[in-house]
């Protein structure tokens, strides 16, 4: 597996991007869905990374600077097929890197409340993201829940909690 910033204007990226949107759109109560489409990734503020295996792009993930130290994370993502390989885990950590590199001394996120949205918050979790308040335009619902992980604290990614 290969982790590497991911080019907009790569075909396998691209569908990958308007897979995960349809998907969201599809599992979420209408207004719910706040996945990014291509043009939502394409700022100067997103970077979106890749997971590669071989020459198949298998998973995404992006963050989104929301100032000089907050960002988003954003369009995680691992194809169906491929999931249970830990290149979600593989992502995530390399956003995580990434924000601290940055200086960044929060990251956030906004998923769902339903079961499909459990794998990835039990990840997040992992990780030590924990529930809490709305940011950015996002309100907390029934439908919908914050996560924030402070970067500013020391702590070893590649080791998350059991």
């Amino acid at each position: 597996m290969r982790i590497e910033p991911a080019i907009l204007s790569d075909p396998a990226v691209q569908a990958m991007i308007a897979f995960h949107q349809q998907d969201m759109e599809e599992m979420s109560p209408p207004g719910t869905s706040f996945a990014l489409d291509l043009s939502g990734l394409s700022g100067p503020e997103v970077t979106v990374l890749g997971a590669w295996l071989g020459e198949e792009l298998a998973a995404i993930g992006a963050i989104k600077r929301l100032g000089p130290d907050h960002a988003e994370l954003k369009s995680m993502r691992t194809r169906p097929e491929h999931l249970g390989k830990g290149l979600a885990k593989a992502v995530l950590e390399e956003l995580i890197a990434l924000a601290r590199s940055e200086g960044i001394a929060q990251l956030s996120l906004e998923t769902g409340t339903t079961a499909e949205f459990e794998p990835a918050i039990r990840l997040y979790s992992k990780y030590g993201f924990a529930r809490g308040e709305s940011f950015a335009s996002y309100v907390n619902g029934p439908d919908n829940q914050c996560y924030h992980l402070d970067l500013s604290a020391e702590c070893p990614i590649s080791s998350p909690a059991a």
